[in-house]
């Protein structure tokens, strides 16, 4: 049985910014080799029917990047980010609020297609103050391959399959953040697209007869690259282990399905660096001293999801938090609380189906 897709994405919003602040020559400037220097530190407000899998997560993982170059400030350049922030705002939903859905031991479509309408409410990034609403297009896509399938886990390549082990190589990724549209960021570089890409071992630890009720721990480990898509920065890797339980085929009626996952998250120094970090440029005395970020421990996460298939209607909605305190970057000076909040709710309606069935995976 397939299981519940559990990351989030954090800012997302256009973003413009001079060519001389950031280039390929000084790159280097945005993620130094230093240890982290304390800096002063602001706080703020802080289914049914075919039991089909879930809305396919365009990506899944937590969000973590590193420093790359920025785009320029002409019509085409906020153009071309308000397109990166409205994809990269759909990924979170798609990611997030997808759960467990299928049977055991269904035949089901190949292949099925929707489109619907999703809501979210994210921070501008982790430890962020400022939260924002968007209404985004929501596309459902399910493909149910041997080798390469679109689901509620994202778009994973089966490397090996046992009964208790899965090794998949999957795909995510995170959005861009509008620097002066962010108090703490402002006249910072904004953040560019990140996509990520690794191997994710799924272990299965418990699993009941009918695979109603599931539970595993996942082991995703995933280089990250800062994109804008005319140019592409190694930016570094991310670990997040996490426990999963999945109950599925339940409540009112049957065929919802609730997904709960819980784990820390740890990233090396870019990721840390690309969000947290403050170079001499960009210090603002009295309030943005220079930071150097260090990696390590990135805080702890807690997501909820519940989906609901009802004949041609796909129902979904999410609820992450995160707890930061402890966190390695915890004295950055961009860094506005110590929690963060992300919330989503969608829905899809499902026009078509491939005439081909196949055996849904466990």
């Amino acid at each position: 049985m397939k299981q519940s897709a559990r990351r989030m994405i954090a800012g997302c919003s256009e973003a413009t910014v001079t060519p001389e602040q950031v280039s390929v020559d000084n790159l280097e400037e945005f993620v130094p080799t230093t240890t982290a220097t304390s800096g002063g530190r602001g706080r703020s407000s802080k289914s049914d029917g075919k039991r089909s899998e879930s809305l396919v997560s365009i990506v899944r993982g937590d969000i973590l990047s590193a420093r790359s170059t920025q785009c320029s400030t002409t019509a085409v350049g906020r153009k071309s980010y308000g397109k990166y922030r409205l994809l990269a705002c759909l990924a979170v939903f798609l990611l997030a609020v997808t759960t467990s859905a299928i049977s055991h031991a269904e035949e089901l479509p190949l292949w099925e297609a929707g489109l619907g309408v999703a809501g979210l409410s994210l921070p501008d990034y982790r430890g962020s103050d400022q939260q924002r609403f968007y209404v985004l297009p929501l596309p459902y896509l399910v493909y149910r391959g041997d080798l390469l399938r679109l689901n509620n886990h994202g778009i994973t390549g089966l490397l090996f399959h046992s009964e208790r082990v899965r090794l998949n190589i999957s795909a995510d990724a995170w959005a861009p953040v509008n620097s002066s549209e962010d108090t703490a960021r402002r006249g910072m570089p904004d953040l560019k697209p990140v996509v990520q890409i690794g191997p994710s071992i799924e272990i299965t630890l418990y699993r009941d007869t009918n695979s109603e009720r599931v539970v595993q721990f996942w082991l995703p480990v995933r280089a990250a690259i800062a994109t804008d898509l005319s140019r592409w920065n190694d930016i570094g890797y991310v670990f997040n282990p996490q426990l999963t339980f999945d109950c599925n085929n339940t409540g009112p009626g049957k065929g919802w399905d609730f997904g709960l996952a819980v784990g820390p998250l740890f990233a090396t120094e870019p990721y840390h660096e690309y969000y947290y970090g403050v170079t001499p440029r960009y210090v603002v005395p009295g309030s943005r001293p220079t930071y150097d970020a260090r990696g390590g421990y990135s805080g702890s996460m807690l997501i909820l999801t519940v989906t609901k298939r009802l004949g041609h209607f796909w129902f979904g909605a999410f609820a992450r938090y995160d707890e930061l305190s402890g966190a390695v970057f915890a004295n950055s000076p961009l860094m506005r609380t110590d929690q963060s909040v992300m919330v989503g709710l969608g829905c899809a309606w499902v026009f078509a189906e491939s005439k081909t069935l196949v055996h849904a995976p466990l």
